[in-house]
């Protein structure tokens, strides 16, 4: 009875509709499936072909993680978007860049951090995303004058100072950890520091294992704050300067899936699963070099050791080439594409993820 009741709150967190004694169907009960646009970054599409592919994989979701492919930012064509979205059953997801001034990674683009932030949440809601993703920056952040935590502190006044638009837009903001920049546990107080009613986590497999994390341990950390993902599957090894890592298709490397969505149904059932498969070139993490661990000057990070015990049981793997002979061009978009669809036919039959 205590197991039913805990499933029947999960599902009305989730918005599950349950039939007259509380039976919910299968598919229904499932987490919401789709894909991020930088899996396809290659094809250079705009909003109305990823719309176009997303009905092609049979998604629930899309994640347009940058604001290139809506073209004009204008009320009208914005509208366009989310009703050919709304037409194909598609729900809408908005990212951009990094929110921290101070950041090696941030641009100007879009105007001061403050204006960047703001012009996201008009555009998210223009489009009916429930949140608007950001980043910091990227794991070179970790050198700078006062390292990460100075980054933080960076990004939560940016974040304090939009914090009326921000209410008032009804969008949350999803802050990922992103390309090596923080620990989960770093993350997880940007968060309460900001403000986790309406700041919350866009979650990274890929690059939690960039801050030598098992992304089910970097889950557990920051799990209740997670908004939206960004997912994909990994491959490590131990290499000659410590830990090599490859990102990949779902389903095709390292990692254990089940485990890892059956604590994310428990911990943030209303979070969709998209897929961002930035797959086939290997990254050596040097952990045996002292300079590696001046971007950590209070030491090895919580969960290392698990880290390093995914690394002891894998092998090595080449990075993805173009076959010789082909255009590069034309390979990259074959792979790209290959690789996502694969992937999302993983997570719908192996993990049972999607509602279509």
């Amino acid at each position: 009875m205590m197991q039913r009741r805990r499933f029947m709150q999960l599902a009305a967190g989730a918005g599950i509709a349950a039939g007259p004694l509380g039976a919910v169907t299968a598919k229904a009960s499932r987490l919401a499936l789709g894909y991020d646009n930088y899996a396809v970054n290659a094809m250079g599409w705009n909003a109305a072909e990823l719309i176009d592919y997303a009905v092609k994989l049979k998604v629930d979701t899309l994640f347009i993680t940058d604001l290139g492919p809506l073209g004009e930012l204008k009320d009208e064509t914005l509208a366009d978007v989310k009703k050919r979205a709304a037409d194909a059953g598609i729900a809408l997801y908005l990212g951009s860049w990094s929110i921290c001034p101070s950041s090696k990674s941030f641009k100007n683009d879009w105007g001061t951090a403050e204006e960047h932030l703001r012009l996201g949440l008009r555009v998210a809601k223009s489009l009916g995303s429930p949140v608007f993703r950001v980043v910091l920056g990227a794991g070179k952040d970790r050198r700078t004058d006062g390292g990460i935590a100075a980054r933080i502190a960076d990004t939560v006044k940016v974040m304090k100072a939009c914090e009326a638009e921000i209410k008032d837009s009804g969008v949350k903001v999803a802050m990922e950890n992103h390309a090596g920049d923080m620990h989960s546990l770093e993350l997880k107080k940007l968060v309460e520091a900001a403000g986790p009613e309406f700041i919350g986590v866009n979650f990274d497999s890929g690059n939690a294992l960039w801050t030598m994390e098992d992304p089910l341990q970097a889950l557990e950390n920051v799990g209740k704050y997670v908004l939206t993902t960004s997912l994909r599957d990994g491959a490590l090894w131990e290499s000659e300067n410590g830990v090599t890592v490859q990102w990949t298709a779902m389903g095709e490397g390292d990692l254990d899936w089940k485990p890892f969505f059956k604590r994310f149904a428990e911990l943030c059932p209303e979070a969709p699963v998209q897929i961002e498969t930035i797959s086939g070139f290997n990254r050596e993490l040097k952990v045996k070099s002292e300079d590696f661990w001046k971007a950590w000057p209070a030491g090895k990070p919580a969960g290392y050791q698990n880290f390093l015990a995914l690394a002891e049981k894998g092998k090595e793997r080449k990075a993805w080439r173009a076959p010789a002979g082909e255009d590069r061009g034309e390979a990259k978009r074959v792979y790209q594409r290959g690789e996502i669809e694969r992937s999302i036919a993983y997570c719908r039959k192996e993990l049972g993820l999607g509602r279509k």
